[in-house]
């Protein structure tokens, strides 16, 4: 014997219903099968609807009842041939008769009682079963339907009526027992107190009286048969790559339907746990699919964690108070509170000290709760011993469920830091003293990003999501993008990293897009964006939410820089090749760093200095492992350098200056690198990453042009240059005559930073450098006499690009 039950998406259409046919068809051939149905998709509640619209005298009802007439009616055309269709459409017309004098008497009397309401519902289910059972007579498959309120047998608690099993029992048995066929359809949800009257089984109903069934006689095993493969890791809404669970054990799949995994109602499953009955989880409209097999002892698997549920909204309620410590008995009143009032506690954490206890309770039931315990303690709360109850709403329950966890330690630090890494704030911790469960509540708002975060964690060894937006798509940012397509399937090949770009923008206009932007083809959809505006484009990447998020910037904008604590405080990563925000004042650089800290993210900035050399990444080495910077000497413009090494007297100096920003090596005004003002930054911040508060104002600038060359636009600036070429051609000459080379050097030493024209001698470090090279002389504890060295081209979009998309592995590797 077995039992099947299908669902109201099961039985939605006559195409449905045919698919439920075979299925049925088919196990009947194999064994001796019971058939369980719910009602049609919508029709409870439709019903509900109609019962509450009656008894406060709304007329709709009736609308509402002519609405399920007419479904049933036209499913009944559809499913059966014509010579088949007189007697079923004469049984729902008669029932939808039943259904409309129950209502009147409802509206009549402007209430609508338990008992009432449950044969109200009642007749889902039963017109449901008929049409099934006449679509079986339609094929000639021999069958006999069963009345399950003949055969369940409750108390008159109506809505959520407990079952008499004894009487149960013996009546399904009396009934399926010897009888000579192999098929049985009946109807799901309903039964019948002592008196006959119609009862109703409550929430998963269906379920329940298929366990009943299935427990009753003994059946090899339950099907339920839904709209999904089986149970997932996750709720595949959620997680794209959430996957079916072969086999779990009856306390797992009851710890994951608890907190929201809606494929199976934990209490009514425990007629076939009782006596250790197998229960698939198939999917009707894909039964080639395994789906889940849920047994009392499955076979030993590797994972730790079988799956990832949650339940929201839910409100957190704290009782706290002085007057709590040492007293017994506050949880047993605030318990009883609760459960006078019927609401039902979903997770309970209190603090050892005994200060406080919190309950999570459905939002919808927390005003009742809240006043329940306000009440319960207004003596102790008036008397200042007790605070008012606490409330705290729009929140959620995320868990981890898998029998595995208890034999491996640290499952608890690995969730922690993985939604702290990703900004997700944990309200409340609760774990189960069998260890098959870790529950936190953290924001409503969060739950997709943690589910994910946690199924990456725990599920996807293989890959990582990363999500990216780059604003600033010039020259080095059109270079990053190109090497991100290049690399992205290397990245996951190697370093298990599914990077994707999700958003892009430029001085114009911003696209956003969740999936993910195509890098070979992102011009479109980039021109195709919303109007630039920064504030616009920040809310909608915060409302995003996304899991492991890198915020770059490829620009030298101000306003774009002013964005990043934003970021940072929501756990957003941000990498920096703008200049602006590590060199502005001391206090802004470094409320940027303590943010990053606080919400454990990444603020990153090595092309800031020396453009893909690792610079800055070198000197935080050197102080994390115990080393102290004694001195700085530096060449950090590749401008600069390329200028001062092509420049020989042959060529006015103008024309040098001019190759240099043909070639791409300047700002688009040349000046912020003549000046030497973009120098002047850079070891500004290699000055406060060793560990020292300057300000731009304490950088001593030592400027080699001529201040009429400071004057006017770029184009009076060339005009400038050429005028004073005698000046510039003296600086050579003067150099030269020495042997020397001419060089913009940084310097930092006992606390004062330097910038400024310098002429090398030969044994100088700095002195040999070659086009655009910088160079940066490291002298410290370990590092005396012999500095360490880092050298390489600081200039150019490709070795930029390359220093922010390490910058940009670095955020994510952390």
């Amino acid at each position: 014997m077995q039992v099947l039950k299908f669902g109201g998406s099961s039985v939605a259409t006559a195409e449905t219903i045919r698919q439920v046919l075979a299925l049925a068809e088919a196990a009947a051939r194999r064994h001796p099968t019971v058939v369980v149905v719910s009602a049609l998709s919508g029709v409870t509640d439709a019903l509900i609807r109609a019962g509450h619209q009656a008894a406060t005298n709304d007329v709709g009802y009736q609308e509402q009842l002519r609405e399920l007439e007419h479904r049933h009616l036209a499913l009944v055309r559809e499913l059966l041939p014509l010579t088949g269709q007189s007697s079923v459409l004469s049984f729902v017309k008669t029932h939808c008769n039943e259904l409309e004098s129950l209502c009147n008497g409802v509206f009549a009397l402007g209430e609508l009682s338990a008992r009432a309401l449950d044969r109200l519902v009642s007749y889902g289910e039963l017109l449901s079963s008929r049409i099934v059972a006449a679509g079986l007579a339609a094929r000639g498959t021999a069958h006999q339907w069963l009345d399950s309120r003949q055969l369940i047998r409750t108390d008159a608690r109506y809505g959520h009526a407990a079952v008499d099993f004894a009487t149960t029992n013996a009546q399904i048995q009396a009934a399926v027992n010897g009888a000579e066929v192999a098929l049985y359809v009946a109807p799901g949800f309903v039964a019948a107190a002592p008196d006959g009257s119609t009862t109703t089984l409550g929430r998963g109903g269906s379920d329940y009286t298929a366990a009943i069934f299935a427990g009753a006689l003994g059946a090899s095993q339950l099907e339920i048969w839904t709209d999904v493969s089986g149970m997932m890791t996750a709720d595949p809404r959620l997680v794209r790559a959430a996957r079916p669970i072969p086999r779990i054990s009856y306390q797992e799949a009851m710890e994951l339907s608890h907190f929201g995994a809606k494929v199976l109602y934990p209490p009514t499953i425990q007629p076939v746990m009782r006596r250790g009955i197998p229960l698939w989880i198939k999917n009707t409209f894909a039964p080639q699919d395994e789906g889940t097999l849920v047994e009392v002892a499955p076979p030993a698997h590797q994972a730790i964690v079988r799956g990832i549920s949650s339940i929201g909204p839910v409100a957190l309620l704290r009782l706290e108070g002085s007057g709590m410590v040492g007293i017994p008995g506050f949880s047993r009143r605030l318990f009883a509170a609760l459960a006078q009032e019927q609401i039902n506690v979903i997770l309970i954490t209190q603090s050892s000290s005994e200060h406080s206890i919190s309950v999570a309770v459905s939002t919808a039931e927390a005003t009742r709760a809240q006043q329940a315990a306000n009440a319960e303690f207004a003596a102790e709360i008036g008397a200042g011993r007790l605070d008012p109850l606490y409330r705290e709403d729009e929140l959620a329950i995320v868990a981890l469920v898998g029998e595995q966890m208890k034999n491996h330690p640290g499952i608890s630090g690995r969730l922690f830091g993985a939604l702290g890494q990703n900004g997700v704030n944990i309200r409340a911790i609760a774990q189960g003293s069998s260890e098959k469960n870790i529950s936190t509540v953290i924001r409503q708002q969060d739950v997709r990003k943690a589910i994910n975060v946690l199924h990456e964690t725990f599920f996807e060894a293989t890959t990582r999501q990363v999500n990216v937006v780059v604003t600033g798509v010039g020259n080095v940012g059109g270079k990053l993008l190109e090497q991100l397509a290049r690399q992205q399937r290397w990245l996951r090949e190697k370093l298990r990293l599914n990077l994707r770009v999700v958003g892009l923008a430029n001085s114009r206009q911003f696209v956003l897009a969740e999936e993910g932007i195509d890098l070979t083809n992102w011009q479109p959809a980039l021109a195709a964006g919303a109007p630039l505006s920064l504030p616009a484009l920040t809310e909608q990447l915060l409302a995003l939410n996304l899991r492991n998020t890198v915020f770059v910037d490829v620009t030298a904008s101000a306003e774009v820089a002013q964005v990043y604590a934003g970021l940072l405080a929501r756990s957003v990563a941000v990498v920096a090749c703008n200049k602006v925000a590590a060199s502005s004042e001391y206090e802004n650089y470094a409320h940027l760093k303590a943010l990053a800290q606080e919400f454990n993210t990444q603020f990153l900035f090595e092309t800031n200095v020396g453009a893909g050399l690792p610079v800055i990444g070198t000197l935080g080495d050197l102080l994390r492992s115990g080393d102290e910077v004694q001195r700085l000497e530096a060449v950090l413009s590749g401008t600069l350098n390329f200028v001062f090494n092509h420049y020989d007297g042959s060529r006015p100096f103008a024309e040098v200056v001019r190759q240099a920003q043909a070639e791409g090596y300047t700002e688009p005004d040349p000046r912020l690198d003549l000046t030497g003002v973009d120098v002047a930054r850079k070891i500004l911040i290699l000055a406060r990453e060793a560990g020292h508060a300057l300000e731009m104002s304490d950088v001593e600038n030592a400027s080699f042009l001529p201040v009429s060359c400071l004057e006017g636009d770029v184009p009076a600036f060339y005009e400038q240059l050429a005028a004073h070429e005698p000046h510039f051609r003296a600086l050579y000459e003067a150099a030269a005559a020495n042997g020397e080379k001419l060089r913009f050097v940084a310097s930092f030493a006992a606390g004062q930073a330097r910038v400024g024209l310098q002429a090398l001698p030969p044994h100088h470090d700095l002195y040999s450098l070659q086009g655009k090279d910088n160079a940066v002389l490291f002298y410290t504890n370990r590092y005396t006499q012999q500095p360490l060295v880092i050298k390489g081209a600081g200039a150019g979009a490709e070795v930029t690009a390359s220093g922010v998309f390490a910058d940009i592995l670095r955020a994510v590797q952390s």
